[in-house]
């Protein structure tokens, strides 16, 4: 068995190099304000959409990384639901979309309030909401009472990747995470202290299951705290699903380390870095559509109207891969052609929609984004 930092003599005493990680803590920090600041400037009428994106992408990419696959428009319900927004259209949300969005929403919202071995202990009951792990019964709301090693390969021929600290310790592990965490947001940079927390926490993998998702949400209350901000407007774990390899490596490596934990940053600091640039690429196009809407806002539109219309909103300029033609219409609208080609009319009568170009068969259409 390989020898893990939780069983070194000076655990949990991480060390990194300051110098090594200049650069790039320094590029975070630029990306992070330039971020903030276009958040600022789209007024708080455009958040809106960006705060469900967020929730939306960071609800299914936090599942999607430990293999779990979740229906996006029952997360998009829960979503809007909680936020306030229309849910007309979007199918029923499920007891394990409410109960993940809520951990999120618990995480970012309530940064400000201490984190609790009874609240890490909710949020991984509330992953669990029937008990169950797929068709496995697991233990919910308490730590787990097993072994826990992370193993590939064939039977017999297993690789062990982790193995996590045994279950008699995880109650004064845990305690011990949870002062740390409320300490050292006075003593570390609040990035570091980001990516130190999440490493922190999936090491000790104090749960049956659930660790990864806990680690995330632990690690987005954290960056809330260094920001003084509830609304999280980037998804660090959709950025992770998209380096999954990567993160699994490093964390590997790491954890099979001597407590130098300096690539482990580098690699988090420059995982944030991408998920922030991103981000600016979401910003850009909400803020397409704000000034759409505000050209548009006083038009009587219908209900299709306005779905088909934030489709091609949400594809963006030359997005909508052959255009808007009557038969798409129908069925992003759901009403017969007939019914589409009337709204189609109307819609390039106001001004809303222009014909591209070509006749016939192929005639199409396109939003006027300007």
């Amino acid at each position: 068995m390989s020898q893990y930092i939780w069983q070194l003599k000076n655990w949990p005493e991480f060390s990194w190099s300051a110098h090594e990680l200049e650069v790039s803590l320094g590029r975070a920090r630029f990306l992070q304000g330039k971020l903030l600041g276009n958040i600022h400037a789209l007024g708080f009428t455009a958040t809106d959409e960006v705060r469900q994106q967020y929730l939306v992408t960071e609800a299914v990419q936090t599942s999607a990384i430990e293999g779990v696959q979740l229906d996006t428009g029952a997360v998009r319900s829960s979503v809007a639901r909680r936020l306030g927004l229309p849910t007309a259209g979007l199918p029923a949300a499920t007891q394990q979309t409410e109960s993940l969005v809520d951990l999120l929403l618990d995480a970012t919202l309530r940064f400000d309030r201490p984190l609790t071995p009874e609240r890490l202990k909710r949020w991984q009951a509330a992953l669990f909401p029937t008990g169950y792990s797929g068709l496995r019964k697991i233990i919910v709301g308490d730590w787990r009472k097993s072994e826990l090693q992370v193993v590939s390969g064939p039977l017999g021929k297993e690789k062990e990747h982790f193995a996590a600290p045994p279950p008699e310790r995880l109650e004064s592990e845990m305690n011990r995470f949870c002062s740390w965490f409320g300490a050292s947001s006075l003593q570390v940079d609040g990035l570091l202290r980001a990516g130190l927390a999440h490493l922190y926490f999936v090491t000790i993998h104090p749960f049956e299951d659930g660790n990864g998702r806990i680690a995330r949400a632990v690690t987005d209350m954290a960056l809330a705290q260094d920001e003084k901000l509830a609304d999280r407007f980037y998804s660090l774990s959709g950025q992770i699903m998209n380096e999954r390899d990567e993160y699994y490596t490093i964390l590997e490596q790491t954890q099979k380390g001597s407590g130098d934990v300096t690539k482990w940053l580098c690699w988090f600091l420059g995982c944030f870095q991408r998920s922030l640039e991103r981000s600016e690429n979401l910003l850009e196009n909400v803020a397409i559509k704000a000034r759409f809407w505000q050209r548009a806002g006083n038009l009587q539109l219908s209900e299709h109207q306005r779905k088909v219309i934030n489709r091609l909103l949400d594809a963006g300029p030359g997005g909508f891969e052959g255009g808007l033609t009557t038969r798409k219409f129908a069925g992003i609208a759901h009403v017969s052609r007939a019914t589409a080609y009337r709204e189609i009319a109307d819609l390039l009568a106001k001004g809303i929609l222009r014909q591209n170009p070509g006749r016939g068969r192929s005639t199409s259409y396109d939003l006027k984004w300007e």
